[in-house]
């Protein structure tokens, strides 16, 4: 493959027209947009076979305006995109210019005539969300345009092209699933996104176009799209797809045995490092795999052997001594509770002494005075007052009633100090009674935990002797399954070379469609830089390898959008041969963009004039939007069917701004 290009030695550019081909198999005749159903034309664009440019002047380049004009806005993207649309696409736009659109034109239609190997099919679809999906062939636009009743849809019109041009075999043939269709993923790459920027050949849909595209045709990964692309050019064969998917299968083998491999590895050393910790062998010198095994084996027996020596206690023993600690704890708890009793006691009986204390001095007093009274009236002594005689009072108080209740208060308050005094006697009695029941619990305490931890070590011990047991089996079985993983391994990786040896023959066998190519896009290069350049596709293991050589290998942006453009170029030209199953037709949107430089722009517009003349009767479309001025000759009928303009609103694709 490495001599591909010496194979196919560079040849002017040419292409043969089958006999019976008059026109492209498919093309879209014209492009209509309805304000309503019956109502409105926004816009009747009429196309044809062969160049078709829709120009949008940037600049000074717009020579019917006086005022600098404003190249883009101006609905170049919308265009493709409603093309797109009408050939089978999901969407228009994005979220945000789908809502725009729908909210202006709420009744808004859009049709094509798309022309399928001479058969004219009417497609109308809704550009707001109230009207239904119709394709109908040999049907007349502006009637399908207002069909009411049930709806078609656009599936006749994918199933049509998938049957006159893909074939059946071709979704299989690119790995699609059992539910996709293959003309969305064609139609991808015949229309790619703006947004891809033209920067490789496998790049269609840009998740950014908001465009809904199936897998294949978008995503990260290359290989499905570049599978999908060697279908529709016949550059793959179901022996070949056969082996590719027993690659992929081998492949996943391989790398799921690997990563059993590395976790087999992983537990392995694991083990055996928590053996040679566990076993205590870290300073001891040890062999290699597999006589390791027998060290480990020899020294986790000796262990368990030694575990099942220790003391295993008497269960009645510890049963008891767990009893006692309860009855221990139990007794001082009760202790300590008749402690706080105690305590809590004795400042009340200490309180009610001193009430009685403070009663005393009153009773003391009262019995003086009954012993020698006073009149309470003129306060002369009693005594003075019998003797000389009073007339005020006759009432005297009673002195032995006075000291009796003297005599009892004493009783009384005698009676509170001695139960003071036991209160605090009993207090002291306690004291020794918590002591000695805190010694006693601590005690049960320790013979509980002494007899506890015995059990603990011994069923510790034969616990982890257990494990070194069960950890030198289970690395006597990691040594056979690490054995059989390798082998495989080796199996598997020996199979799978030989699979890809085999797809490399094929790759080998696939070279004259893949040179087809890669001598129509080297005469292309030619013809766009010079007679001094040339360019080469290869299908090598990695993919498509593109490249332009021009006084070296060159690489720049500019180089990178050219091969895109050449290469889709190229497989156009071997789809007018009838050698590929797609058709001869392609969008590319504003491509200049892509950082194309002038000249070589204007080279391209008439590369593709020439082809146009050179094939008389235009077998192929070739739709392209540009913002910037089209060589002279060609910015004119019939090559330019429309010209938009960013402003004003009217002036727009769809008249009006959004």
């Amino acid at each position: 493959m490495s001599q591909q290009d010496d194979l196919f030695p560079v040849l002017p550019l040419s292409v043969e027209v089958p006999k019976d081909l008059k026109e492209p198999r498919l093309w879209v005749r014209r492009l209509k947009i309805w304000e309503a159903p019956g109502g409105e034309i926004i816009r009747n664009i009429e196309l044809r076979p062969g160049l078709n440019i829709v120009w949008s002047p940037d600049g000074d380049d717009d020579p019917s305006s006086d005022t600098r004009t404003i190249g883009h806005g101006g609905g170049k993207t919308l265009f493709c995109r409603l093309l797109r649309y009408c050939l089978g696409e999901t969407r228009i736009a994005d979220e945000v210019q789908r809502d725009a659109i729908s909210t202006t034109l709420l009744n808004g239609v859009v049709g094509a005539e798309v022309v399928l190997d001479d058969a004219c099919w009417a497609v109308a679809r809704p550009l707001g969300a109230q009207r239904k999906h119709f394709a109908i062939k040999d049907g007349d636009l502006d009637d399908v345009a207002t069909m009411e009743g049930t709806a078609t849809g656009i599936e006749p019109l994918i199933d049509a092209i998938e049957s006159a041009i893909l074939g059946k075999g071709t979704a299989q043939l690119a790995r699609l699933s059992h539910d996709q269709r293959a003309w969305p993923i064609a139609l991808a790459w015949a229309s790619r996104d703006q947004e891809c920027r033209f920067d490789d050949v496998l790049d269609w849909r840009s998740p950014a176009s908001g465009s809904d595209a199936p897998q294949p045709a978008s995503g990260d990964a290359k290989g499905p799209r570049l599978l999908a692309m060697r279908a529709f050019l016949m550059a793959i064969t179901e022996d070949e797809q056969v082996a590719r998917s027993r690659e992929q299968e081998l492949a996943n083998q391989l790398d799921e045995a690997k990563r059993q491999q590395s976790f087999l590895e992983w537990d392995q050393t694991r083990r055996v490092d928590r053996l040679v910790r566990d076993l205590g062998l870290n300073d001891t010198s040890l062999p290699e795999m597999p006589l390791l095994l027998d060290s480990l084996k020899s020294s986790a027996e000796q262990r368990l052997a030694a575990a099942a020596k220790l003391p295993t206690g008497d269960p009645s023993e510890l049963s008891e001594a767990r009893t006692s600690l309860q009855a221990a704890r139990a007794t001082l708890r009760d202790t300590e509770l008749k402690m706080t009793g105690l305590e809590a006691r004795l400042p009340l009986e200490e309180k009610l002494l001193s009430q009685l204390n403070s009663e005393i001095p009153g009773l003391s007093a009262a019995a003086q005075t009954a012993a020698n009274p006073i009149c309470p009236i003129c306060e002369v002594p009693l005594d003075a007052a019998l003797a000389e005689g009073c007339k005020l009072s006759h009432r005297l108080p009673d002195a032995a009633q006075c000291r009796a209740r003297w005599d009892a208060k004493r009783q009384e308050v005698e009676a509170q100090e001695q139960i003071g005094s036991s209160v605090r006697a009993e207090i002291e009695s306690t004291k020794p009674e918590i002591a000695l029941a805190i010694q006693t619990a601590q005690q049960a305490e320790e013979g509980v935990r002494r007899l506890e931890e015995a059990v603990d070590a011994r069923d510790t011990n034969w616990r982890a002797a257990t494990r070194s047991v069960e950890d030198v089996q289970r690395c006597g079985e990691l040594v056979d399954e690490l054995a059989a993983v390798k082998t495989t391994i080796s199996d598997t990786d020996s199979e799978l070379r030989r699979v890809r040896a085999q797809l490399r023959s094929f790759e080998d066998k696939q070279a004259q469609t893949i040179g087809a190519i890669s001598q129509k896009f080297s005469a292309i290069i030619r013809r766009l830089i010079g007679d001094d350049a040339k360019g080469a596709v290869r299908l090598t293991g990695n993919g498509l390898d593109i490249s332009v050589e021009a006084g070296g290998d060159r690489r720049t942006a500019a180089i990178e959008s050219l091969k895109v453009l050449a290469f889709d170029l190229s497989c156009l030209c071997l789809s007018i041969e009838g050698r590929t199953l797609i058709p001869a037709f392609l969008i590319h949107d504003s491509p200049r963009e892509a950082d194309l430089g002038q000249t070589i722009y204007d080279q391209y517009f008439q590369l593709l004039k020439h082809l146009e003349e050179e094939l008389s009767g235009a077998v192929f479309q070739y739709i392209v939007t540009t913002t910037t001025k089209p060589p002279k000759e060609l910015s004119r009928e019939p090559w330019r069917r429309l010209v938009l303009r960013g402003a004003p609103g009217s002036e727009r694709l769809l008249r009006r701004d959004l």
